[in-house]
């Protein structure tokens, strides 16, 4: 009988999914040098450009999500996918044999993990947000752990099940040790002006960047600051046309930031979306953060997110539709008070979950050797 450690991690769609999971199983590799790992994505989806470039085999399977209405014709092409999906998952698993099977959220982890635990496969499910969301939801029933990242989550899964572990994050925003004024230097920044990055995500913020492309007066005002804006590639183009001689001197627009290990130790406060695997990065590095959840994801749970940190003053909350018209004002008032930048970072490292990688590989080993 093959005795290696194999583990199947499934999963993606964003770069919220994928980066727990990359996360997790480089914890499995650094404690079990001698694992097998392999991914299950979606076709077409980040993940089967990201988890190879990390280094890891991925199988891509033809699952996606509903077409809303529920009721639209087209859904019963997505139902004769998933279908297909768990065919080929299923002979995947039978080749493979895997010990144990780990589900991030996403398409391809429903698929995959249905068709795992009807194969008898010990299965772990991570569930990042403060509010579940529907896969991990559908799939509680089947899973013998369920990883977490906030309290209160009886609420969505059983309580025998659950374990709090936080959310695994990019290693190297925490390892990173770059000096404030060396980061800003790489950056293209100057090294002593108080510094506001807003990050839209890699495929942007419209909201964020409108909120900055609405008030330049305000940004050319703050003489003594320095913002740097993260478009994303689909609005960038558009972003520097409309900056065609008017850009403030003191404002440096890029449509990507390869190395945001570098961008967080630069900044004196960041405005980001509220995506899990974010504002866990943001309470373990300490960095003080304005949150403007999507208004556009599952259930509302950016907001959810948000709340959690917010209700003990660990960030400040700046609604969606509201952006536009404050973000910027409450940005520059915020980075402009040392005592407040101070108690919102020592509030947010309060709510820190260090070593979670570690902490859910190890799960995932003993559910793989007890089978």
């Amino acid at each position: 009988m093959d005795k290696r450690l194999k583990i199947i991690i499934s999963g993606g769609g964003t770069g919220g999914h994928i980066f727990p999971a990359v996360s997790i199983a480089n914890a499995i590799k650094a404690l079990r040098p001698d694992a097998e790992i392999l991914f299950v994505g979606a076709l077409g989806r980040m993940e089967m450009e990201r988890v190879p470039q990390a280094g890891y085999d991925i199988v891509g399977l033809p699952v996606r999500g509903l077409i809303r209405p529920l009721w639209s014709p087209k859904n019963i092409g997505v139902l004769l996918d998933f279908l297909k999906s768990k065919r080929m998952v299923r002979k995947t698993i039978k080749e493979f044999m895997p010990g144990a099977a780990v589900g991030v959220g996403g398409y391809a982890s429903a698929a995959t993990l249905k068709a795992a635990h009807a194969m008898g496969i010990p299965c772990l499910i991570q569930e990042q947000n403060s509010y579940a969301g529907v896969t991990n939801k559908m799939l509680a029933s089947g899973a013998d752990k369920i990883c977490v990242a906030y309290d209160g989550m009886e609420r969505f899964f059983p309580a025998d099940k659950i374990i709090k572990t936080g959310n695994p994050v990019r290693q190297s925003l925490i390892d990173n040790g770059m000096p404030k004024e060396d980061a800003r230097k790489a950056l293209g920044l100057e090294a002593g002006k108080k510094t506001v990055i807003f990050v839209g995500g890699s495929l942007g913020a419209r909201t964020i960047n409108e909120s900055v492309m609405r008030h330049l007066d305000a940004v050319t005002g703050a003489k003594d600051m320095q913002f740097l804006l993260q478009t994303g590639k689909y609005y960038n183009a558009d972003i520097n046309s409309q900056l065609k001689g008017n850009k403030p001197d003191n404002l440096t627009v890029t449509d990507f930031i390869s190395d945001m290990g570098a961008a967080y130790a630069a900044a004196d406060l960041v405005v980001s979306r509220a995506g899990a695997s974010s504002i866990s990065e943001f309470c373990l590095i300490g960095k003080p953060v304005i949150l403007v959840p999507s208004p556009n994801v599952a259930e509302d749970h950016q907001t959810k997110n948000a709340m959690a940190l917010v209700d003990r003053q660990a960030a400040i909350y700046v609604k969606d539709a509201d952006a536009p018209d404050t973000l910027l004002e409450t940005a520059i008032a915020t980075a402009g008070d040392d005592s407040r930048l101070e108690a919102l970072a020592a509030n947010i490292r309060q709510l820190a979950l260090p070593r979670s990688a570690e902490t859910i590989a190890r799960e995932v080993i003993k559910l793989a050797e007890r089978k």
